[in-house]
């Protein structure tokens, strides 16, 4: 059948229109969401499910998730991966999320608290994260495990969380852009990573005493602060180490130690540290989740 002259007037017009406008650039943009950072932590009893309030917070925790969220898609996002980084990792209240929203469950992964993230995302956030265990200041500080761990060195540097996490993206050549917690965090992470944008939502007192936003105060802060953050992607750079990585890990206790140095690839370099030496920070990543996750009696 022939096509009219409006019919393909029109076609041609409109194909001629569409050529014209760009494509809308992809902007993705991965989020860490840890616990000890939300407005109002103070202690065990909002952070896991024996905790009186621990429910109560895990909508608190969602509502900061989610202002990020919003926030980052006003800003231009088109895709946002959020990893579900704390306790068990089934916190987040994943029925209040956009549809277009992914979201990393569960443990273990390969990549921890980064499961998910690669060299495609344009930009990383880190939403309640905690200052590290070697920092005489912050609400619940530690470095990924407060009962064992005394501190873990990344390249002769003590590490927070934020700067594991930081190193993992920055392999993939992914920057930090934005940090929300309490005032020690974003002091560290600053020191650290760089000049990325900060949401104090509270500021310490102890390491269970706080002075605190409110949640609807801190969100409005966290989506404010992600918006700045998008705004400047620019400057940003990722944060990178020098390969091959060396890992030095510190336990409260000296049995861990003495075991994992019956592996060849560790050195046992005191009574309560051990190293590893990784060729990159994905061999670190997969070295920390093995020794913090392996027990003899794992089922299925």
């Amino acid at each position: 059948m022939k096509m009219s002259l409006s019919v393909l007037f029109v076609t041609l017009f409109v194909m001629a229109f569409a050529a014209t406008v760009p494509a809308q650039k992809k902007l993705k943009i991965y989020i860490s969401a840890d616990m000890e950072g939300v407005a109002g932590v103070v202690s065990p009893e909002q952070l896991g499910p024996s905790g009186f309030e621990y429910a109560r917070f895990r909508e608190f925790m969602t509502g900061e998730v989610l202002a990020a969220v919003n926030a980052a898609f006003e800003a231009g996002a088109t895709e946002v991966l959020v990893s579900d980084s704390h306790g068990n990792g089934q916190n987040l209240l994943i029925d209040k999320f956009p549809e277009n929203v992914r979201i990393v469950r569960s443990w273990p992964r390969p990549l921890m608290m980064m499961e998910g993230i690669d060299e495609t995302f344009d930009a990383a956030i880190f939403i309640g994260y905690h200052s590290s265990t070697t920092n005489p200041d912050g609400v619940r500080a530690h470095t990924m495990s407060s009962a064992r761990l005394a501190d873990i060195r990344l390249n002769g540097r003590s590490m927070p969380e934020a700067g594991i996490n930081a190193a993992i993206a920055g392999h993939f050549g992914v920057p930090v852009i934005m940090i929300s917690g309490d005032d020690a965090i974003v002091k560290e992470a600053r020191h650290l990573i760089g000049p990325i944008e900060g949401a104090v939502v509270k500021w310490a007192i102890s390491f269970h005493s706080a002075k605190t936003l409110t949640p609807q105060a801190a969100q409005k802060l966290i989506a404010e602060k992600v918006k700045a953050a998008i705004g400047r992607l620019s400057e940003f750079k990722p944060f990178h180490l020098k390969t091959p990585v060396t890992l030095e890990v510190t336990f409260k206790n000296y049995r861990p130690s003495q075991i994992l140095a019956f592996l060849p690839i560790v050195d046992r370099i005191d009574a309560h540290s051990i190293r590893f030496v990784g060729k990159d920070m994905i061999e670190v990543s997969k070295f920390l989740e093995f020794m913090l996750s392996y027990e003899a009696g794992l089922t299925p």
